[in-house]
């Protein structure tokens, strides 16, 4: 079964986790996300703490159970 998901730049939905882009749909989206980052439109608002990573491992385990 294919996951859908939404590009972070141009909210269109695919299955782009399979294609060479990883969660972009293109590499212009790739691209402009790394802009964003580059020009600090994007930024990590504190540092992550072992807290945030348990999180994210928890969430990545429910995940992987329903899929």
């Amino acid at each position: 079964m294919t996951r859908l998901i939404t590009c972070p730049t141009c909210q269109k939905n695919g299955p782009w986790l399979e294609g060479p882009h990883g969660m972009f749909c293109s590499d212009r989206c790739q691209m402009v996300d790394l802009g964003k980052w580059l020009g600090e439109e994007h930024r990590i608002a504190s540092p992550l703490t072992v807290e945030d990573l348990e999180e994210l491992a928890d969430t990545d385990a429910s995940d992987q159970a329903e899929g």
